[in-house]
This record gives structure tokens, C-alpha cells and sequence, in this order.
């Protein structure tokens, strides 16, 4: 079994943002295979599934980003799960340009808070989909800019890696880390 979770901010005025890319990307995949999010527990909203025959759980934490490892440290428990085998983290990262995808078995937090937070829960070893979101112009405030929506061009962008992800993670539920990793590691030509 695997748990997917997407990270983002609860509400309304967070939808589509930048650090909500984990949250839009967890709902194409959702849709994709037909997974409904409708169930709230573990401080998240949470689906279950089969994703090429193998069991999910998709979740939306609900405590706010920078909290995000007590949704995860919860499920994790709950169900009994190995983090670097069964845990699947998607997420925004400002180093990579919009549309870009980096898939990781394991890492740092490189300065994002969500990430920050799973680790002090559970370590550093579990999967991640990161999902570029641009770096932030240099008179933005860091917040002000991953809580903006993006331009029109780099949504197109980031749409069609969240695609990708999707695919991504259909290859990692069979299996095939390294061979995804390989595949959609590669920056894209523009």
C-alpha cells in the first residue's frame, strides 16, 4: 500500500496557488483513477484506491503547510507504513523552473517548510515528486509569492507536469523508482 499526499493549504483563497501544486496534482491523479477525496481523518482529507492494482491512500493534509508532518506522522502510524518504501510526497519547489518535475527517493528539506515538518516527524527517507513552480522574483516576499497564482504560460506549464507526475507516480506504485527518476529528471527544453 501506498500513501500519496500532496501538499498545500486548506481553503479557498489558497486554491491553485503555487504551494498548492501538490494538492492540484493529487486531484488530477484522483480524477485520473477515479479515487474521490472525501473523507476527512488523520488532520486530512483523504481518499483510497487502486492505482495499477495497487492500494493508495491520496491525502490532503489539513493543518496548514507548515504542520504538514502531523497529518503524515498520523496515517504513517495508523497504518503501519515504512515512510522510505510507502510514502509519496508531492510538492512545490522554487528552484525549478515552472514545469519542471524532480523525483527524489530521499534528501533535505531544501528550505521548504512542509518538507521541514515531515522530516522532524519521520525522517528524511520517502519519495518526492517536486514540481517547479519558478524561483521568486527578487523584490517578492517568499510568501507573498508561493501563495500567487501563476501567469497564464507557467500554468499551461506546471499543468502538463502535473500529467507527468501523474504518470510518475503510476510508475513508482509498479515499481519502477529508477526508472522514473531517470525518465523525468531530465530538464525540459524550451
Amino acid at each position: 500500500m501506498y500513501i500519496i499526499a500532496g501538499l498545500g493549504n486548506p481553503g479557498k483563497q489558497y486554491e491553485h496557488t503555487r504551494h498548492n501544486v501538490g494538492f492540484d496534482t493529487l486531484d488530477k491523479l484522483a480524477e485520473k483513477y477515479h479515487i474521490p477525496i472525501d473523507t476527512q481523518k488523520h488532520k486530512a482529507v483523504c481518499g483510497s484506491g487502486y492505482i495499477e492494482g495497487q492500494k493508495v491512500i491520496l491525502v490532503k493534509p489539513q493543518t496548514y503547510m507548515n504542520l504538514s508532518g502531523e497529518s503524515r506522522r498520523e496515517i504513517i502510524d495508523f497504518y503501519k507504513l515504512n515512510p522510505a518504501e510507502e510514502l509519496i510526497v508531492i510538492y512545490d519547489d522554487i528552484s525549478l523552473d515552472p514545469g519542471q518535475l524532480r523525483i527524489r527517493a530521499k534528501g533535505s528539506a531544501g528550505g521548504h517548510n512542509g518538507i521541514k515538518s515531515i522530516i522532524a516527524h519521520l525522517g528524511s527517507e520517502f519519495m518526492r515528486v517536486k514540481m517547479g513552480v519558478g524561483e521568486k522574483p527578487a523584490h517578492y516576499d517568499l510568501a507573498d509569492y508561493v501563495l500567487g497564482h501563476f501567469q497564464k504560460a507557467d500554468r499551461e506549464l506546471v499543468e502538463e507536469a502535473m500529467d507527468r507526475a501523474v504518470e510518475d507516480i503510476a510508475m513508482k506504485v509498479k515499481g519502477d523508482c529508477a526508472g522514473d527518476m531517470n525518465h523525468y529528471n531530465k530538464k525540459e527544453e524550451r
